[in-house]
């Protein structure tokens, strides 16, 4: 007799390389001696029965290695085929031995304890298993499942590859099948945003900040205005002008923030502000917000930007710490301003001026509908974003402040993160008939955009028709706008900035975490939609044909901020206005199918 694969075998034969081995069920099979193992001389048929072993003799042999005979004979007293079958079936237990070669080690009283003890936990974990494989069937579970329903969380998070309990279940070990399992348990609800841990977004955690001391020129005899949403309480950037001379006021965020501080390590883990539907993850401790936002005291701490537009160039540039009086208004409340306030109106002759000066250099932005989506008490509200006389004051204001920041950093020789854009192959047409785009053309020009990146050389911004740029008016929400303000505040105070292979450096960190950033928002504000159509399964609105592809029509649904493709046997003329309808929400996919209504 002897033992292939755990199974008893008859050798029948032998050639010089092999043995013929015949099985229980009279198959028969040719194998290497080193393949199978000699068990009794003679052959009989056995079972595996092998409760009559004497186990308790094995305590007089710990450790020791005997042959399989002797083995047999103390544990059967007798050594038959049958018992000498029963060992071997004890051997490949593995529980009181092992084989060493052809001889077999009894294993120590302890070791023998521990293997029983985690076959025991084992056999547990496989019945709570099969328990949870049962409850999940059942679309449900209870507390005994938690673990396993927790395994399967993890895997949806994108936190670990591989459970279990999914691979029981047949399910592909995957966020999109593991939160969609999740989903169907009602474990998690549709309405909670999978995608900060999915992508490994650090949660908000707040540290004791302080701001230091330095000499502060006082501005409070300006007029400065923070214009924001009016739900926003966490201003960065005001604004003032003093005869012929703008001023653009923002946090000083690095008078607490400093270069290779804990706080500075802090935020550029996180490198920017995430604006989600139903939360705002901030880059910064909220105690620095608390300290630094304009407008939240009496007086604010700011580092202030000046300027004169002479002519569409920017002259006689100064920064400076200062200390400023903040006046705080929403969008809605400037637009009411504009005719009757003073400020505002020379404000906004400069912006036409510095508008102009742009447009003359080939700048090109396209005005394409964005929504704001907003996730409040259960209900999801999407907005379309709005132009606005202050609004686009602000959006130009703010570029005036980065081409100011950028141009003083080149005279002073001061490292930068610049942003850079390489100019775009528009054809002509879209040049000539820029400002007076239509949907279509407007999303056919974004195919001729350069992307825009971050170089420590002072490059053109073709966009925004600069000579060079500078991000730096939001050092609470952008990590690099807050390098700006370090290397600035150091260079005015007479410390030492950071060196070019340093901002190289940051800038390299910044690149590897913001493409999660950008898929965070992306499809946090993806899911929120399709849970507004589920919120709302009779919404009905304008789609605008943008582009057409073979049979289909690709649409933009500006009240909404979606896209679709729809097939149609007549294609409909691009900018055709046709009613669109819900046909199916996937919220595991973020995808939504329209039809005409």
């Amino acid at each position: 007799m002897v033992a292939y694969k755990g199974k008893p075998a008859r050798v029948v034969g032998q050639n010089t390389h092999k043995f013929e081995l015949e099985f229980a069920d009279k198959s028969t099979r040719k194998v290497r001696e080193k393949d199978f193992r000699f068990i009794h001389s003679e052959f009989i048929q056995v079972n595996d029965d092998c409760s009559h072993a004497d186990i308790s003799v094995l305590d007089d042999f710990q450790e020791e290695i005997l042959t399989l005979q002797e083995i047999t004979e103390w544990l059967f007293d007798e050594f038959t085929a049958q018992s000498a079958w029963c060992t071997c079936v004890l051997v490949e237990d593995g529980l009181y031995f092992y084989w060493q070669k052809d001889k077999i080690f009894v294993r120590p009283t302890s070791q023998v304890e521990s293997i029983r003890v985690k076959r025991d936990a084992e056999a547990i974990e496989l019945e709570n298993l099969k328990h949870c494989i049962e409850s999940i069937k059942n679309n449900t579970f209870d507390e005994q499942d938690l673990p396993y329903i927790q395994q399967i969380e993890k895997v949806a998070f994108n936190q670990s590859k591989h459970t279990k309990i999914l691979s029981a279940l047949n399910i592909e070990n995957t966020p999109e099948a593991a939160y969609k399992l999740l989903l169907k348990l009602k474990y998690i609800e549709p309405t909670f945003n999978p995608y900060p841990a999915r992508y490994g977004i650090p949660a908000d955690v707040d540290i004791d900040t302080q701001m230091t001391e330095v000499e502060r020129v006082d501005l409070t005899h300006l007029t400065s205005y923070a214009i924001d949403n009016a739900d926003s309480n966490d201003a960065d950037d005001a604004i003032s002008i003093d005869g012929g001379k703008i001023w653009i006021h923002i946090a000083d965020v690095s008078a607490i923030v400093a270069h290779d501080s804990d706080l500075d390590y802090y935020a550029q883990e996180r490198a920017s502000n995430l604006y989600l539907p139903e939360q705002i993850l901030h880059m910064l401790p909220i105690s620095v917000t608390e300290l630094c936002a304009l407008g939240l005291g009496e007086t604010s701490n700011a580092l202030s930007v000046g300027f004169v537009l002479e002519e569409g160039e920017i002259n006689n540039v100064e920064v400076i710490h200062s200390v400023i009086k903040v006046t705080n208004i929403s969008y809605n409340d400037a637009d009411e301003l504009f005719d009757k306030n003073e400020h505002l109106s020379q404000l906004q002759i400069v912006v036409e001026a510095h508008k102009k000066y742009r447009n003359e250099h080939n700048a090109i932005s396209l005005d394409l509908p964005n929504v704001d989506v907003r996730f409040k008490d259960n209900d999801v509200s999407i907005t379309p974003q709005k132009s606005s006389k202050s609004r686009e004051l602000i959006a130009e204001i703010m570029i005036m402040a980065g081409r100011a920041v950028s141009q003083f950093s080149v005279e002073n020789d001061i490292v930068m993160p610049y942003a850079v854009q390489d100019e775009g192959d528009f054809p002509q047409e879209i040049l000539d008939s820029k400002d007076l785009l239509t949907l279509s053309a407007s999303f056919k020009a974004t195919k001729f955009f350069k992307r825009s990146a971050i170089s420590t050389k002072p490059l053109p911004h073709y966009g925004l028709g600069l000579k060079s740029y500078l991000r730096v008016t939001s050092p609470l929400r952008r990590y690099l706008d807050l390098l700006v303000h370090q290397q600035l505040s150091n260079f005015i105070l007479g410390e030492k900035t950071l060196d070019k292979e340093r901002v190289k450096e940051i800038i390299g960190i910044t690149n590897a975490t913001m493409p999660d950033i950008g898929k965070t928002v992306r499809a946090s504000n993806d899911h929120f939609k399709c849970l507004y159509l589920i919120q709302n399964p009779n919404w009905k609105g304008k789609g605008v044909v943008v582009d057409t592809r073979g049979d289909k029509a690709l649409f933009m649904i500006p009240e909404i901020g979606m896209m679709t493709q729809i097939k149609f046997k007549t294609l409909p003329e691009l900018d055709e206005e046709i009613l669109l309808k819900v046909v199916s929400v996937d919220l595991i996919e973020r995808s939504v199918n329209f039809k005409p209504a």
